[in-house]
């Protein structure tokens, strides 16, 4: 079938979802893109998904058809459709009230689910939040002006943006983290500490060690949570951030590979032909590690969404992999970078520190010290793309290493010195 004849459906309204759809209609003007979400609402932008709680942005502006590097036309987005199963054999899509959706190629972008602990009790107890959607964020930006007290269940980055919204909102929230720091899976203590104690300093109840045990509730909803280290702590939210799980139920028992996540290959393709997957759902390769992981970040979404548009649509486009651990962001007005290998305790890593006028950064080279392999930053970002380039690509860096550890790194390494992958 030609490309123009083509029918390309799309499971998932997410940031990959929508990218592969901009990057089919780049290469095929003519072949038809349905897109099907579970949401209601039509696909928007879900890290602002805090900022609704804390009024900084409206529903309006978090709008992703038509906006940004989501420009594609003639798509047809389907909301509130949940799919049921996917039939390779027969290229169709199954999905509620038994219709069959047929295609040509599918992306399976499907996101992830909030991972909701069975050991904690009272889950379902009304102002208990697992912030993914928004529709969870209208919801508890509506119980919000109740004030009360807030309990934040794990020390992630939604966690972390969640609780500064509701401390603008002027209420007092607690985090209650089970490992000793915050931010633990993004780097070691000693790089968290500026963070910890711009955390501090914002009002951010902070409870290390510990884990909820169960969550008290009564007619007008949650009362306290109960820790298991024997104190209770009122409260009239509760937000679970103890991360996510692919959503792949729709292909249970299916020919589809899966392994924690839809395994692709270098081209975003999964083992059955004529299906690609992208974004939270999908198990990729870490270029800094050689693993398998699922990368649950907006940037990664993005950029393996338009991968996997490029080679549906025929147009062959080599995925560069995604950091196990990779972030850029800002909390509590301190920014920080985080990538590649981050915590090198107990293994034979090259690691060099510096800390000057409030800013930090460590960098991790492999152990024959000829290539970068992590970093963190933590307010002085200046540069960090450069980083994350040497790391992706596996540069051996030996010519530059002084400038590198110096921060005196700069593009024009990248023009005048023979860097080559595995050279």
């Amino acid at each position: 079938m030609s490309a123009s004849k083509r029918r390309y459906v799309i499971i998932g309204g997410g940031a990959a979802g929508m990218a592969a759809t901009t990057a089919i209609r780049e290469q095929d003007r003519l072949g038809s893109i349905v897109v099907i979400s579970e949401e209601q609402d039509m696909p928007y932008f879900r890290p602002m998904i805090p900022f609704l709680i804390s009024g900084k942005k409206a529903e309006a502006d978090m709008a992703l058809a038509g906006r940004g590097p989501y420009q594609a036309e003639g798509i047809h987005i389907r909301t509130g459709v949940r799919v049921i199963r996917v039939e390779p054999e027969a290229h169709q899509v199954y999905v509620t009230g038994g219709e069959k959706v047929p295609y040509d190629k599918l992306l399976i972008a499907s996101g992830s689910l909030p991972n909701i602990p069975a050991d904690i009790k009272g889950v379902e107890a009304e102002g208990v939040f697992a912030l993914r959607t928004l529709d969870d964020a209208r919801k508890a930006a509506l119980r919000a002006k109740k004030g009360g007290h807030v309990i934040m269940l794990g020390g992630g980055m939604l966690n972390l943006k969640t609780a500064f919204s509701l401390l603008e909102r002027g209420l007092d929230v607690s985090l209650v983290v089970h490992s000793p720091q915050v931010l633990s899976q993004l780097m070691e203590p000693e790089d968290a500490a500026l963070i910890r104690k711009a955390l501090d300093m914002a009002g951010l109840k902070i409870l290390t060690g510990c884990n909820a045990e169960r969550i008290i509730s009564d007619k007008d909803g949650v009362t306290s949570v109960a820790l298991t280290n024997g104190m209770e702590i009122p409260c009239r939210m509760v937000f679970i951030g103890k991360g996510v799980l692919p959503n792949v139920d729709f292909l249970s028992n299916g020919p589809v590979h899966i392994d924690h996540g839809v395994v692709v290959n270098q081209y975003t393709a999964t083992n059955v032909p004529d299906i690609h997957a992208a974004g939270d759902v999908a198990a990729t390769f870490d270029p800094a590690t050689g693993k398998m992981i699922v990368a649950g970040l907006w940037t990664n979404a993005v950029e393996m969404g338009r991968c996997a548009g490029n080679n549906m649509a025929g147009n062959v486009t080599r995925y560069g992999g995604a950091f196990g651990i990779q972030n850029a962001t800002q909390v509590a007005d301190v920014p920080f970078v985080s990538m590649g290998v981050v915590h090198t305790k107990g293994n034979d890593f090259e690691t060099h520190t510096a800390e000057s006028y409030g800013s930090y950064r460590r960098l991790v080279f492999s152990p024959d010290g000829t290539r970068l392999a992590g970093a963190v930053f933590v307010r002085d970002i200046s540069r960090a793309g450069l980083y994350r380039f040497l790391i992706r690509e596996a540069m051996d860096i030996g010519r530059i290493k002084a400038q590198i550890i110096d921060h005196k790194l700069h593009y024009g390494h990248f023009v005048c010195s023979p860097l080559a992958k595995g050279g």
